[in-house]
């Protein structure tokens, strides 16, 4: 049942723990401090009836995963992303082409892993049917992700492609449970390929693979440490460099095996319910998330993400998807921060606005002017950035949202500016 607070009612039931759901959680001192999200393969595929491509790459992630466990690390997903989808399926926007999409859809579910079909529009064009189309994809699918891209260098912001992708969004929310359907889609923003974190990923080239990091609970500890700024990203950086550096030489013997180029790594700290990068900026400003000093806190770990001496990929900067993070839920149920809010911490970090849940009566305006304005800022800045917005069908601001999805945390509808 979805309940509305005013805000006084949200913090003194945050205060009685009637939400401990969204409250920040303490990892436990034996439980490691990162996690391999991800292992991405990308594959070029010849057309949708294309399945040994997708099948050898599964061979590959499966031989991945169980050399990277054999090591003592925890691998989340595996995951396969492909070239733009209209370079395979030049029909797509047809009832047929999702029909053949369902196959590849159900050898990735029997397999247990995400598959993005990358792109579908990636220039500046009004299609009046791809709302339609992407509603009825997700509603058919179960693992297929896919996104369309909102600006270019060339272009700047793809307004017209900006329209239809609000217009998918509102469409989409319609079709599950919960509005989670676009939780498989996106409106992305100079991302790159070989990004491993989905819905933005897609591939191009001869076949590769990257790697995706959860690393909260290492900010986590590292900050802890001191109480010192400078030394604290001193701390992190070398941190990560001494606990990244075998992941990476692991991923070289693969590729070297496999015939695969390895990409690297997406070493944006990506969170979990059960780590918080809300909690690990907390702990390095000493105040809650969206207080003065929270811009500056997460400036200081981009500056770390993007010092390392890695081979990095895709993002590579700092992640705050608020469904997916116990604490910025939190805060989110406190009014410390607007969706305008969050968007604004995207100008010294990333990854743009993800898992954002919005009020399920939001216009196509209203969400296109968020992801417009996500577009320019990934174009002023030459940076990748996403937009990942959650209308959520018969809520309102302040509403509470449920979800039975293991991925992500109940959260409060949240205000716009």
């Amino acid at each position: 049942m979805n309940t509305k607070f005013s805000r006084r009612e949200i913090i003194g039931l945050l205060g009685a723990g009637a939400l401990m759901g969204m409250m920040p959680r303490v990892a436990g001192a034996g439980q490691k401090l990162f996690r391999i999200r991800t292992i991405t393969a990308g594959v070029q595929m010849q057309n949708t009836s294309d399945t040994t491509s997708l099948m050898n790459a599964i061979e590959f992630l499966l031989q991945a995963r169980s050399s990277y466990q054999a090591l003592g690390y925890e691998v989340q997903t595996v995951r396969v992303a492909t070239q733009p989808l209209t370079e395979y399926c030049e029909d797509w926007s047809s009832d047929r082409s999702i029909e053949k999409l369902l196959k590849l859809d159900q050898i990735a579910t029997a397999h247990q892993l995400n598959f993005s079909i990358g792109p579908v529009i990636t220039k500046n064009l009004l299609k009046k049917d791809f709302a339609a189309w992407a509603a009825e994809l997700i509603k058919n699918t179960q693992s297929i992700n896919f996104s369309v891209q909102v600006a270019s260098t060339k272009l700047g912001v793809h307004q017209q492609t900006v329209d239809v992708a609000a217009e998918a969004i509102q469409s989409i929310a319609q079709v599950l449970t919960n509005g989670e359907g676009n939780f498989r889609f996106a409106a992305s923003a100079f991302c790159p390929p070989g990004t491993p974190f989905f819905p933005a990923a897609y591939h191009q080239g001869k076949p590769a693979f990257s790697l995706g990091l959860e690393s909260p609970r290492l900010l986590q500890t590292v900050f802890s440490e001191t109480s010192d700024r400078s030394d604290a990203k001193r701390r992190l950086k070398q941190q990560m460099e001494n606990l990244y550096e075998p992941l990476a030489k692991q991923a070289l013997t693969l590729a070297g095996q496999s015939q695969r180029r390895y990409l690297g790594m997406d070493v944006s700290p990506a969170p979990a319910p059960d780590a918080s990068i809300g909690q690990a900026i907390e702990i390095l400003t000493g105040a809650p998330f969206g207080s003065a000093s929270t811009l500056a806190g997460c400036a200081a770990i981009t500056d770390v993400l993007k010092s390392l001496n890695l081979k990095k990929c895709g993002y590579s900067g700092l992640m705050l998807p608020v469904l997916e993070d116990s604490v910025l839920s939190a805060r989110a149920a406190e009014g410390r921060y607007s969706v305008s809010e969050l968007l604004l911490y995207s100008s010294v970090c990333g990854t743009g606005l993800d898992v954002v849940p919005l009020a399920g009566d939001t216009t196509s305006d209203a969400i296109a002017a968020l992801i417009g304005d996500m577009a320019a800022l990934a174009t002023k800045y030459q940076k990748p950035l996403s937009a990942r917005l959650l209308p959520l069908p018969g809520l309102k601001v302040g509403d509470i949202a449920r979800f039975n999805n293991p991925y992500l945390v109940d959260s409060v509808v949240m205000k716009i500016d």
